[in-house]
């Protein structure tokens, strides 16, 4: 049985419409004498990242218990500070493609949602990238107090989208949101970059 045409689009931020460059950070760790990836490795621990993209800590919080765990291989926690403060002032790169994407299925009448896990410092981002206005909804985590690949995370974006979940198509770059989305009866798609375009615009219904 064929599947409803999508009639809304949610994407997320990292890794699709927002990408980073991986030298900022080698780079910041090389000067401060860290070990290669340890930046990332560190931030991302699950532990240290789930209470800031549910909203129970902030995102200078997170900062802070990040440079922490890093003050004994940086030298102390002034350097670890300046490492990591360092580091989080680049806020990644918008890929122009995307943005294009989006902004051309909005223009056929398909509503578009930013369906990320992120912190409170998720709207000075948008702005500092020129996307203020870009989007119908944005679906931050940590507003919600929920994250994805919860059931319940899908549920508040498709009603902030005003579409059944059967008639939103979700895409994202990690395995595991993809197969939260379609338990919540979503379309989704791995995203593996612009090649993936074409395959998108088919299944939206732009122009009909």
């Amino acid at each position: 049985m064929a599947r409803e045409r999508a009639t809304a689009l949610l994407v997320d931020f990292d890794g699709v419409l927002r990408r980073w460059d991986p030298s900022v950070a080698s780079g910041v760790e090389r000067e401060y004498g860290l070990s290669e990836g340890v930046l990332t490795e560190i931030a991302m621990q699950w532990g240290r990242l789930q209470p800031v993209v549910t909203g129970r800590v902030s995102h200078a919080d997170w900062v802070t218990s990040v440079a922490d765990a890093l003050a004994d291989s940086a030298g102390g926690p002034e350097r670890a500070r300046a490492a990591v403060e360092q580091w989080q002032r680049y806020r990644g790169e918008v890929d122009p493609e995307v943005l294009d994407f989006v902004r051309e299925v909005r223009a056929g009448g398909v509503r578009v949602g930013l369906g990320t896990n992120a912190t409170d410092l998720l709207d000075a981002d948008l702005a500092a990238l020129g996307l203020v206005g870009e989007l119908d909804v944005v679906v931050n985590s940590s507003v919600l107090g929920v994250h994805k690949p919860a059931k319940e995370y899908f549920q508040a974006a498709c009603e902030a989208l005003a579409t059944p979940p059967a008639r939103v198509l979700f895409v994202d770059d990690e395995d595991w949101a993809v197969r939260g989305a379609r338990a919540a009866g979503l379309s989704a798609h791995r995203w593996s970059g612009s090649g993936d375009l074409r395959y998108l615009r088919a299944a939206l219904a732009t122009g009909g």
